[in-house]
């Protein structure tokens, strides 16, 4: 009787619980959502004691049910009793109990964050306090929550190109050596020995902090309502807008307070010219591209302008104007995906992108780059996910603007295995 009690007074609980959520989620007035936060956690409190007690009741009944199953047992001869019984004990499972370390995780921190924003309502001192990352002058941190969803939104639907790139997170300045090991075999007898093997060394590099921004539309942001609406809005154009300046980054980062763009590198200095014939033509790939490679290079990837896939290699046709692409290079193309255009070609991955990032074939000049064969895991970006907000009044439009500022950089790592593929 005393656990059915228990049982219906922890679904009032639950129940009250979750409507103290739902309103927590739907007030935009911070001092109510701190009022709402007390609550919930004094109905925490209470269903953590009234879950306890029910634990408690499932142990002594399966204390009981255990002590008469060994007594209905036979007792062997040799078996010593204490106190005339057999005795099993146990103990209730410890209650666990979830609470955000991190303090922009908090309901509370969350929702006055989408008024800082909505609204310029600066975030009560109360609520920030324990910030990791100083806001006195550059707003307010974007919410843990929030970066969590960018980052997986991030890697694993958009950029092209820097889904593909290896992430470091070290701190700037800090110079990295960059070496690759080699070693030769030498048969050896009683009168010679093997010579020692040095690193063959490749220099160092280091990363900058460069400081990048995206500016938000307030009116667009001012129009969402719920804090789940606005913080999967949120996430979504900083997402977009940061994938765009990082495939653009890897490609043509100038180095100058950005990143450094593989195409900018003057460490990246082998390429192979193509001209508009030998791109069309698949023995040409192989005598005057592949065979230009060492077979330790040649599992990388190619990253063309969409058109000069479309142009050039769909169109390879033997001497009756038959095509022949996908029997001769293997070529398969996926350019329906407007995320991750994509496709194979002899093999190798092959990333297509937009001519703001590598040169269309037809509008680039002698010399011009048109496309990259590379080893993506040997382009790094150091990125660091503190996102902060500013919101600032621009006087020239007469509106509210808010920008994300985040610190990122990236630099080829071993520039060996980059081959640019110019126009000849």
């Amino acid at each position: 009787m005393r656990k059915k009690i228990l049982e219906k007074k922890l679904a009032r609980l639950n129940a009250k619980k979750q409507s103290l959520n739902t309103r927590c989620q739907a007030s935009s007035d911070v001092n109510e959502v701190r009022e709402l936060t007390e609550q919930l956690e004094d109905i925490n409190a209470e269903i953590e004691e009234t879950q306890a007690e029910i634990d408690a009741i499932d142990a002594e009944e399966a204390e009981r049910s255990a002590q008469a199953e060994m007594e209905a047992r036979e007792v062997p001869a040799q078996a010593q009793l204490v106190n005339g019984n057999i005795i099993a004990s146990f103990q209730a499972a410890p209650i666990e109990q979830n609470r955000d370390e991190n303090p922009t995780a908090s309901m509370e921190y969350r929702q006055a964050f989408m008024n800082y924003i909505q609204r310029g309502t600066p975030i009560p001192a109360e609520v920030r306090n324990g910030e990791t990352i100083s806001t006195a002058e550059t707003g307010a941190a974007i919410p843990i929550t929030v970066m969590n969803e960018v980052i997986n939104t991030v890697r694993k639907r958009y950029g092209n190109l820097y889904s593909k790139v290896r992430k470091l997170s070290v701190p700037g300045g800090v110079e990295i050596p960059i070496g690759s090991l080699s070693a030769s075999f030498k048969w050896v007898n009683e009168s010679t020995v093997s010579p020692r093997q040095k690193v063959n060394k490749l220099g160092k590099i280091s990363f900058g902090y460069h400081t990048a921004e995206i500016r938000l539309a307030q009116t667009f942001l001012s129009q969402i309502l719920t804090l789940s609406a606005f913080e999967a809005e949120l996430t979504r154009v900083i997402a977009i807008a940061y994938l765009q300046a990082m495939d653009n980054g890897i490609m043509n980062g100038s180095g100058d307070g950005s990143m450094l763009g593989i195409l900018n590198d003057p460490r990246v200095t082998n390429t192979i010219t193509m001209t508009a014939t030998k791109m069309s033509n698949w023995t040409a790939w192989k005598k005057d591209f592949f065979a230009q490679i060492p077979l330790g290079y040649r599992a990388g990837e190619f990253v063309f302008a969409a058109s000069t896939v479309d142009a050039y290699l769909e169109t390879m046709a033997d001497s009756n104007n038959n095509p022949i692409f996908r029997q001769a290079t293997g070529l398969e193309v996926n350019d329906g995906d407007a995320m991750n255009p994509n496709g194979r070609f002899f093999g190798r991955e092959v990333a297509m992108v937009e001519p703001d990032i590598i040169a269309d074939f037809d509008a680039a000049s002698a010399g011009d780059v048109i496309g990259l064969f590379w080893q993506p895991n040997e382009y790094a970006i150091n990125e660091n996910f503190g996102f902060t907000m500013r919101r600032y009044f621009d006087e020239e439009t007469n509106e509210w603007v808010d920008k994300a500022l985040v610190v990122v950089d990236g630099k080829v790592l071993n520039p060996t295995g980059f081959y640019k593929i110019v126009k000849g």
